[in-house]
């Protein structure tokens, strides 16, 4: 019988390269503040991020939620980490892949 396997990488057999662009989507209530606030986090841990250049918006069909991918430079897997920890307590914050 195979033993299921680990979905845990350790930090020193990542599958990313460091620095690198990184996309992350995330999805909350169709509102500027909503907007705003997903902007700060990603600059809280990535100052480089500009939004002119690394945010994209795509309203639902229905107009109530906003799907937002901003894309990042990862520097480390800690960074990562905490960007998605970040993201993922905010209560604004429906979705975060």
């Amino acid at each position: 019988m195979n033993e299921p396997v680990n979905p845990v990488i350790p930090p020193e057999q990542s599958l990313i390269e460091y620095p690198s662009a990184f996309p992350i989507k995330v999805m909350g209530a169709h509102s500027e503040p909503f907007v705003e606030a997903v902007i700060e986090i990603a600059r809280a841990h990535a100052p480089d991020f500009d939004p002119a250049t690394g945010l994209e918006r795509r309203p639902s069909s229905s107009g109530n939620y906003i799907g937002l991918t901003i894309t990042i430079t990862a520097t480390s897997r800690e960074q990562l980490d905490n960007l998605y920890r970040a993201l993922t307590s905010h209560p604004q914050v429906k979705y975060v892949l």
